[in-house]
């Protein structure tokens, strides 16, 4: 499976800093996860896990491995979102959206 990474900035963002922001987003992801054939799956697992639990105040009632897959996919997440906006920076404006493509 293939992925793209689409980033939304406030409007002052050129995109070139866009563009690079998702790179960095794109290389954070990847390696807080393993490996870039491990995004896709791990992330449709753990939209699954939020349409099962929906917006439910953590900690979710998990098995031990779907917990194991939601705290991976969340902490890889917030390494994605902290290389790509900085730990502060565009925070509040920006935001992130991932298209997986089958092959």
């Amino acid at each position: 499976m293939h992925y793209t990474v689409r980033i939304f900035h406030s409007e002052d963002v050129c995109d070139t800093e866009r563009a690079s922001a998702a790179q960095r987003f794109r290389g954070a992801l990847e390696a807080s996860l393993g490996d870039a054939s491990l995004v896709a799956p791990v992330y449709r697992a753990y939209l699954r896990l939020l349409q099962i639990h929906g917006e439910q105040n953590r900690p979710w009632d998990l098995a031990p491995a779907e917990q194991l897959l939601a705290d991976q996919w969340e902490a890889a997440e917030l390494a994605a979102t902290q290389a790509a906006f900085g730990a502060e920076r565009y925070m509040g404006d920006a935001h992130f959206e991932l298209e997986i493509q089958d092959r």
